[in-house]
């Protein structure tokens, strides 16, 4: 199985201003914006670390996954949430032809912990011996910052402003997760039932 973002999160998207305020910086100066990249760079660490904890997307962008086999024939749970749409779904088999799947075979079925691609009969599409399914979907709370749950938010600024004021013990690098930020994302954290990140 590979997961695959299609689409990044542009600079705009990124909350400095915000961040900014968290940390409490001066304002007002001529050289305001001369830690931009740098604080850019840690909140983007943060949601990463967040997103990679959780399983759910911040901001919304498009993905690819690609799997070999289906878990279950007749629905298979998706490996990150919330998912907004499933734009399409593609079989190519080992000799690299490909055939896209009809929307109206398949259907999602939200969930904010393990969102589905639901066959709309009995069975998903057969996956070929040696070949592959390729789903392509929108998952993220919204298109932008504001669209981030509350408690989601504060946990990025907390994250970021701990990699910010440990920039020179290599926090950002280690994992370290301070425990205000782990109570925060308990609730948004999937339990594996059976082990795989495709279970049903």
């Amino acid at each position: 199985m590979m997961l695959v973002e299609l689409t990044t999160l542009p600079g705009t998207a990124i909350p400095v201003a915000e961040f900014k305020d968290h940390l409490r910086l001066g304002t007002g100066f001529g050289d305001d914006a001369v830690q931009d990249d740098v604080l850019e760079s840690y909140l983007r660490a943060a949601m990463a670390m967040i997103e990679g904890r959780t399983g759910k997307m911040l901001i919304t962008r498009d993905f690819s996954w690609t799997l070999t086999a289906w878990r279950d024939l007749s629905a298979q749970s998706l490996p990150t949430a919330p998912v907004s749409a499933i734009t399409s779904l593609t079989i190519t088999d080992r000799l690299g032809a490909s055939e896209t799947i009809a929307s109206d075979r398949y259907y999602l079925e939200k969930d904010m912990h393990r969102p589905r691609l639901v066959s709309s009969s009995i069975c998903l599409p057969a996956i070929p011996v040696g070949g592959t399914a390729i789903i392509v979907f929108d998952a993220g709370f919204g298109a932008a910052w504001v669209n981030v749950p509350a408690d989601l938010k504060q946990a990025v600024m907390l994250l970021a402003a701990h990699y910010y004021e440990h920039r020179n013990t290599g926090a950002a690098s280690n994992g370290e997760i301070p425990f205000g930020v782990t109570s925060l994302i308990q609730r948004y954290r999937v339990v594996r039932l059976f082990g795989g990140g495709g279970g049903a």
